[in-house]
């Protein structure tokens, strides 16, 4: 049995997923083997993930996405580092119910991949979710040694907003190791920099960002990759176009100048946390995530765990908080049932704070229906 699930955002972390549903499985048969590979996606629970895979935890101070100070860390194994933004610049990070959509600044992820570098790492893995942050990573290269300069010869502010009035760029001061360390864009999304489908238009309301913010963010990420475009060459606007560009308010964009390769988070993830033996190894695989819906089927962890335990000949079933998929749509997905928590509370004021004990009952159910 392998329990390879995500997190329940708001309630349980993949690691409390996981042992909920052991505990579970267990009442029902209580010698039973089970193995459990908390997942992620590249989002935030990145690094808690690799560090139960059992990466090494590394915590640095770096600067928040409202430039406070902020602790963050990274995982470490060998000379591979994973390297999380959303630890630097995430949401969680902000004040609650305080947004910052013009102002949010990337610098402390730019901290976070340097420190990696420090620590040795030459291979590195960079998730990307999760963030409060529409600046197209420029505060994040900029943590990183580039130069981007207004009008009068300053430093532009921080965020996205501060972009617009962006007069020249330099990037030759960018850190020279990453010029012999392969660097993964991880990302859950496949969006350009910009457009309608850009990071601003799709993903800046959930930051806050009004109609008027996001008009005013594309138009300073367009005005921003123009200006990168004098700098480097044409490269710049071949790379806001490429998939993954828009991720996590654009810091897929400037991951990419700096020489990432993007791959879909959670097939990297899967990789990089050796899923492939511990699949081998199992009969029956649990996965999940706090909402089973159209996004899951869109690059999300559980749908990644279902291909690769399909592709391998292995039954999936998963457990959700929410279930708002046709048993169809999960079967397409190569998930046989799912055991939704709003099945035995439909409440989520009353779901969302019992999570573990929902989640043990659920777990029980499976074993019953699976395993009996």
């Amino acid at each position: 049995m392998l329990v390879a699930a995500d997190k329940f955002k708001g309630s349980l972390t993949a690691v409390q997923v996981a042992e909920r549903v052991t505990a579970g499985l267990r009442r029902v048969v209580p010698e039973l083997e089970v193995e459990t590979l908390p997942v992620a996606d590249g989002g935030d629970g990145t690094v808690a993930a690799a560090v139960a895979a059992g990466f090494e935890r590394r915590e640095v101070t770096v600067t928040g996405p409202v430039g406070d100070t902020v602790t963050a860390a990274f995982a470490l194994r060998g000379t591979t580092a994973v390297v999380e933004m959303a630890e630097a610049s995430g949401l969680q990070l902000l004040p609650a119910g305080v947004f910052a959509p013009l102002t949010a600044t990337t610098y402390g992820s730019g901290e976070l991949l340097r420190a990696a570098l420090d620590a040795g790492a030459t291979s590195i893995v960079f998730g990307v979710g999760g963030s409060a942050t529409t600046d197209g990573g420029a505060g994040m290269l900029a943590a990183l040694g580039a130069r981007f300069l207004d009008a009068d010869g300053e430093p532009v502010g921080p965020g996205g907003g501060a972009l617009a009035g962006l007069a020249s760029a330099d990037l030759s001061g960018l850190d020279p190791r990453f010029a012999d360390v392969e660097l993964v864009l991880a990302s859950d999304v496949d969006n350009p920099l910009t457009g309608p489908k850009g990071c601003a238009a799709v993903y800046g309301p959930q930051k806050g960002a009004s109609p008027e913010d996001v008009e005013t963010l594309d138009a300073a990420l367009a005005h921003y990759a123009r200006v990168l475009e004098k700098a480097i060459g044409p490269q710049a606007a071949e790379l806001a176009a490429s998939p993954g560009a828009g991720g996590a308010g654009g810091i897929g964009y400037g991951a990419l100048l700096i020489g990432a390769s993007f791959r879909p988070g959670i097939e990297l993830m899967l990789d990089v946390l050796g899923f492939a033996p511990a699949l081998e190894r199992a009969t029956l695989v649990i996965t999940g995530e706090g909402s089973l819906d159209e996004q899951t089927l869109h690059g999300k962890a559980p749908a990644g765990v279902a291909a690769a335990a399909r592709a391998a000949g292995k039954d999936v079933v998963a457990v959700c908080g929410r279930l708002a998929l046709a048993p169809e749509a999960l079967g397409a997905a190569g998930i046989r049932r799912a055991y939704p928590l709003s099945a035995l509370e439909p409440d989520p004021a009353k779901s969302i704070p019992n999570a573990g004990p929902l989640l043990e009952r659920v777990a029980s159910d499976i074993a019953r229906d699976f395993l009996s």
